[in-house]
């Protein structure tokens, strides 16, 4: 076996619009090989012949410099400027090439080819959806306030730093998921049941979890060498939240080795949540 560490890969997010689109699809894919490293390099807006070649500059320099074919992927719409990428020595993975040709064959039409025609004017309606979840989710960020609890589409609950307010926020960003989240707190675990704000809304509420060790480390990180941080308090809040949620009938997820993006589609499809954006 050949114990020689990897040289670190380059991977270049090309797109002619944000590129958080191709950033999530080359972290889906290059997630899959455990243990590859690599250094990203975003390069958004190249919507024009000057910036594809500045781009493609940049490309064939890492090539050299590192002695390997970077790794490219593409959201580029425009064919004229994606064949200026083709011509570079760099494994290129065209999301936009590798579908709109069959999709243009199924459905016997051309495709338009616009830039951004993703988030134009036609989703006008969830792109205000999604603001509204937004501005609703920070104001009811960590039981900051009950006012309006039956707006709410889901009230996350859980000890502290367990992961409710990014759960909450990606769910209102991405979905326009109105996300309330609420604390479980020890004097909840002293009475022996939920707060009474929450029971009215029992039908709503979904629970995260995290393990002790996890929860230990955040927890120093923001307050180190305290009660709220040790180990023995981590593990109580913890044991104590999973008894109430069970009690409760509180349907709830482990958060400890899942991404915001698992924790998100587990409470979706659990609580039967509509997509409300894209």
């Amino acid at each position: 076996m050949n114990d020689t560490p990897a040289k670190l890969r380059t991977v270049f997010i090309v797109s002619d619009g944000t590129g958080i689109t191709a950033e999530t699809l080359a972290h889906s894919l290059l997630s899959q090989f455990e243990g590859f490293q690599y250094r990203q390099v975003r390069m958004p807006f190249i919507d024009d012949l000057e910036k594809i070649d500045d781009c493609v500059y940049r490309i064939e320099e890492s090539h050299a410099r590192e002695g390997l074919p970077p790794i490219v992927v593409s959201t580029l719409v425009n064919a004229e400027i994606a064949s200026r990428l083709r011509d570079t020595k760099a494994l290129i993975l065209d999301f936009f090439g590798a579908f709109i040709a069959p999709l243009e064959e199924t459905l016997g039409s051309k495709s338009s080819h616009s830039i951004g025609r993703s988030h134009g004017s036609a989703n006008s309606s969830e792109y205000l959806a999604r603001i509204e979840a937004i501005n609703f989710t920070l104001a009811h960020d960590d039981g900051v306030t009950n006012a309006d609890l039956d707006k709410s589409d889901v009230i996350l609950v859980g000890v502290s730093r367990c992961g409710k307010t990014p759960t909450s926020l990606y769910l209102a960003m991405q979905f326009g998921i109105r996300a309330a989240n609420y604390p479980l707190i020890p004097e909840d675990f002293e009475r022996n049941r939920l707060p009474a704000t929450l029971i009215a809304h029992r039908q709503k509420l979904f629970g995260l979890t995290i393990s002790p060790e996890r929860l230990t480390s955040i927890r120093t990180e923001r307050l180190p060498d305290s009660h709220y941080a040790s180990p023995d308090n981590c593990r109580w809040e913890i044991d104590q939240a999973q008894k109430l949620m069970r009690r409760e009938g509180i349907r709830w997820l482990d958060s400890t080795t899942k991404s915001i993006e698992e924790i998100a589609a587990t409470l979706m499809q659990s609580v039967q949540l509509d997509k409300r954006a894209c």
